[in-house]
């Protein structure tokens, strides 16, 4: 049954392969429909994993949900200064669980090669990391993909979080 699923390609192939390991006897993995990584492939890419803001509040509790994000310009628009000197910003939100020992619930990025970073974080995703290991990840300078690690303005705190500087 598909309401409510992702109807992706990707998305059937692999639960497909997992149904017939379960009929032959050699698995018995279910599809994990929450953990999949989904890009929108607009001119600025947005990625996601896991669950909404909305989603995670209603099923973990409000107050055990920390909404990690910052907004930035990546250093690769530096060349481009009708991008630099206009309001065009990037953006990523990293939701924790702050019950369950920091648990990452989903991640969100509007940035350029939103689908790369989002398919990285997926791995760490689908293994259950927490916002300290992965903030433990040393981040590749310049890329978008650095700004999403080691966050440390919540939502709650900071509403803007606008970053400043490299």
């Amino acid at each position: 049954m598909l309401h409510g699923r992702l109807e992706l390609t990707p998305v059937a192939i692999k639960a497909g392969a997992l149904l017939a390991n379960r009929l032959c006897g050699a698995g018995t993995e279910l599809m994990d429909y929450e953990a999949v990584p989904t890009t929108v492939f607009t001119p600025l890419e947005y990625g996601t994993i896991g669950l909404t803001e909305e989603q995670a509040k209603e099923r973990h509790g409000a107050d055990n949900i920390a909404t990690y994000h910052t907004r930035y310009k990546p250093l690769e628009w530096a060349v481009d200064k009708l991008i630099t000197e206009g309001r065009r910003t990037c953006y990523v939100k990293v939701l924790v669980n702050r019950a369950d020992s920091n648990r990452v619930v989903g991640f969100h990025i509007c940035s350029p090669n939103a689908g790369e970073i989002t398919q990285g974080v997926a791995i760490g995703f689908k293994m259950g990391m927490t916002k300290e290991q992965m903030d433990s990840v040393v981040g590749i300078h310049p890329t978008s993909a650095e700004d999403c690690i080691g966050l440390d303005a919540t939502k709650e705190e900071d509403p803007d979080a606008t970053k400043t500087g490299c």
